[in-house]
């Protein structure tokens, strides 16, 4: 059980004035207590409030009746209430004043003497010992360093937040060293410090956590896509597009640079994609061309014309294409009569066929077979190229009794048309002897589609 430990000391003065005698007692306050005008008794200070930091190695201050105690904090404090008010009673300051019975109301008045007060605190004019502020005052021996903390009587030399005394002297406490402050990284200032976050990280609210910055949303640098990323992003272009040295803005994928057969003929670049392109004569089918059958969208033959299309244009021909002596007899047939003289040194019949292969065609390649259309008992059929190969282009070569097939041996580039006659010789037991002739008019296309 606690009580009280320091007993009031008590000063009597005898004051004496010109209008009347007086006798007034004055009771000053011991160490630890101070004077309650309202209560008129002397009253306990509580040091564990207005002492900063009175207890350190994680003790906790009780105060007790005109001091304080430093216990651990598992301690258990039993206070008497009844002690407590017995105690300030002892400490109390007793007021004895007798008056004349003259005038029992009048205050008394103001003592001319002096009254004697503890090292810290002055009179004041209600002749009352009051603390001396030494910080305010200026009569305090803090150092430039330090800052002064008044105290009950005295005052307290202390560093400012963030030092810490080493000796007389008070040095910057770096916080960094201490347990991490900071999510990242730590920056040491006089008196504190601050946190810092790495690139594509900002402070959150609370100055130390680092929490990801969403560079999309906030402001988006990417010149097309855009991908948040724990700490930094990343951006992507669209398709035809790609990302330039800076990986950010977006660079046009020339696809046509990128390969010569992305487009059968020529390919066109464009923003963000490329489109191929055709020759007059054919189509865009895909990344292909296609050849227009003019005879069927276009045809400019006349009547008496016949319109034959080839890879990459169409040519119009004569639907009767017999010269004298010859005459038509069946649709591209001509036929030499026989009651005419000049006809026994002729080929008896002519057939005209028209064909289209394309430019540089790969050789050797077969490319038209010529066969007989009548079958005679005890005859014998020959083959040969009659005119039109001067220049070693064709080979005739015979595939059965009764057919033979046109080899392409010489690649042929166009536009360019030759007209080759195949002739089939037949003769008999009989020295019959007679020929026809085919007359294949080839067309080769400007292009190799």
């Amino acid at each position: 059980m606690l009580t009280a430990m320091f007993l009031a000391a008590l000063i009597l003065i005898t004051v004496h004035s010109q209008e009347t005698e007086e006798t007034i007692t004055y009771t000053q306050c011991t160490d630890g207590y101070e004077w309650d005008p309202i209560r008129q008794r002397c009253k306990d200070i509580d040091e564990c409030e207005i002492v900063p930091d009175a207890c350190k190695g994680g003790m906790k201050c009780v105060n007790h009746y005109g001091g304080y105690l430093c216990l651990p904090r598992t301690a258990q404090i039993i206070v008497n209430e009844r002690e407590e008010a017995a105690a300030e009673s002892t400490s109390g300051r007793n007021n004895v004043i007798r008056r004349t019975p003259a005038d029992p109301h009048r205050a008394p008045p103001n003592p001319t003497h002096q009254i004697q007060c503890a090292a810290g605190y002055e009179q004041s004019e209600h002749n009352v010992c009051q603390d001396i502020d030494e910080c305010a005052t200026g009569t305090h021996n803090c150092r430039a360093d330090q800052v002064c903390v008044n105290l009950r009587g005295s005052f307290s030399c202390q560093c400012p937040p963030g030092y810490q005394k080493r000796g007389e002297q008070c040095v910057d406490i770096d916080e960094c060293t201490l347990p991490p402050y900071c999510h990242h990284r730590c920056v040491n200032t006089p008196g504190s410090y601050y946190c810092q976050c790495n690139a594509g990280f900002q402070l959150a609210s609370n100055n130390h956590t680092c929490v990801d910055i969403n560079e999309c949303d906030a402001n988006n640098p990417c010149a097309q896509q855009c991908y948040n990323i724990l700490g930094s992003f990343i951006c992507q272009c669209n398709p035809g597009f790609e990302l330039s040295s800076d990986r950010i803005n977006c660079e046009d994928t020339d696809e046509c640079r990128t390969s010569s057969y992305i487009c059968q003929y020529q390919c066109v670049n464009e923003p963000g994609k490329f489109s191929c392109v055709c020759p007059e004569g054919y189509q865009v089918v895909g990344r292909t061309c296609q050849d227009i059958n003019e005879c069927e969208t276009t045809n400019e033959c006349r009547e008496d014309e016949i319109c034959w299309n080839y890879h990459g244009g169409f040519r119009c021909y004569p639907r009767n294409p017999c010269q004298e002596p010859y005459v038509l007899t069946s649709e591209n047939r001509c036929v030499c009569p026989v009651s005419n003289a000049i006809c026994r040194e002729l080929p008896y019949s002519v057939v005209y066929k028209y064909m289209s292969i394309r430019s540089d065609r790969t050789v050797p390649s077969d490319i038209f077979q010529i066969q007989a259309t009548t079958i005679y008992p005890n005859t014998i059929n020959t083959f040969r190229i009659r005119s039109g190969n001067e220049n070693g282009e064709f080979y005739l070569r015979q595939t059965s009794a009764v057919s033979a097939m046109l080899v392409l041996v010489k690649s042929l580039s166009g536009p360019r048309e030759h007209i080759v006659d195949l002739e089939m010789l037949t003769v008999n037991s009989l020295n019959y002897r007679t020929s026809s002739v085919l007359r294949l008019t080839i067309i080769v296309g400007p292009y190799v589609f």
